[in-house]
């Protein structure tokens, strides 16, 4: 859990702090400083509702952990964390390629009309939506334990690094692609949503609420059980230990799903899973490429054939190319 709160809280933090960051350095450039305490303001008060969420959140766990529901409710925050991790990953790989000129442009209207209203709110919905999204993650990957989740070392080490990280990124002394940054962390998050799906898949089937064509289709707890329990009843009736101890096999479990012996729902859903994945992502370059291709196509040509009548629509095409290119490049930082 330690290292998947890491990895979530290391990535919703450092997206808020980039985006207020963004916006403070936006507000500088155009002579507005006077709005910062306003977005810090705001900023701030999405915190306090994130904690509020997490409370009520926890709340409502306990609850049902009186009622004798609480399986029903972990499946379900499981199967929604998944599906919400992923779609947050594929919206983000797409949007961080203009993420800043669309920033730019809804400060200017917020500045135009001179609301410090409308500044807090933006600022307060930038940052309360990344807090929401960790309070459900961390109900999902902590089996609905979010206090347990907030306070460990995983968690509290995202905060630090992704703070860091920001504050080094505006002064200067470090310069990454977003983008980049988005794909690699985003990679990390689709094993986490991956192993949140066989989790859940094999909760159900344990207690009957999923049937199983092929409940065990091998098993591997000689080689590293998932817990150290199964460790300890490995131990007891073969004499002897297994080759991987029972600790780095909750690592995986936690970390990506691992299961020492899957049903084969389970493994048809990891491998299902990351085959959507990665349909979804070559079909969104298939549709992004054959626009720039055109664009190539059409400059090409009309350097080649000289052909006047076109000049004017080639001139308007690379320049709305360049236009593109600059705000892919604004973006990047670098």
């Amino acid at each position: 859990m330690d290292v998947q709160a890491f990895l979530i809280t290391f990535r919703e933090v450092l997206e808020a702090l980039l985006i207020v960051g963004l916006i403070t350095s936006y507000l500088k450039r155009v002579g507005a400083s006077h709005f910062n305490k306003w977005v810090w303001t705001g900023a701030g008060a999405a915190v306090v509702a994130s904690f509020f969420v997490a409370l009520l959140f926890q709340v409502v766990l306990t609850g049902f952990q009186v009622m004798g529901s609480e399986i029903y409710l972990k499946i379900t925050i499981m199967l929604i964390s998944s599906v919400l991790l992923t779609q947050m990953v594929l919206w983000m790989a797409d949007q961080s390629k203009g993420i800043k000129g669309r920033l730019e442009s809804k400060l200017s209207d917020i500045l135009t009309t001179g609301s410090v209203i409308g500044m807090i709110i933006h600022a307060f919905l930038v940052v309360v939506r990344e807090g929401v999204e960790t309070v459900f993650f961390f109900a999902g990957i902590s089996g609905g334990q979010i206090d347990k989740a907030i306070t460990s070392w995983g968690a509290l080490f995202g905060v630090a690094v992704a703070g860091v990280v920001s504050y080094l990124f505006f002064r200067g002394a470090m310069r990454f692609s977003l983008q980049t940054f988005f794909r690699v962390t985003g990679a990390m998050i689709v094993l986490i949503a991956a192993g949140l799906l066989v989790q859940a898949i094999g909760m159900m089937q344990d207690i009957g609420l999923m049937k199983s064509a092929m409940p065990h289709v091998y098993n591997l707890d000689w080689l590293m059980p998932e817990h150290p329990v199964d460790e300890a009843h490995y131990v007891r009736e073969h004499g002897t230990h297994p080759l991987i101890s029972g600790n780095v096999g909750i690592f995986f479990k936690t970390l990506l799903g691992y299961s020492h012996s899957p049903s084969i729902e389970q493994i048809l859903a990891y491998l299902g899973y990351f085959a959507v994945v990665f349909s979804w992502v070559r079909f969104k370059r298939r549709v992004v490429a054959p626009s720039a291709t055109i664009r190539t196509e059409q400059t090409v040509a009309v350097r080649k054939n000289g052909d006047v009548s076109h000049a004017s629509d080639s001139t308007e095409a690379s320049r709305q190319y360049g236009q593109s290119a600059a705000v892919v490049r604004r973006a990047n930082w670098g």
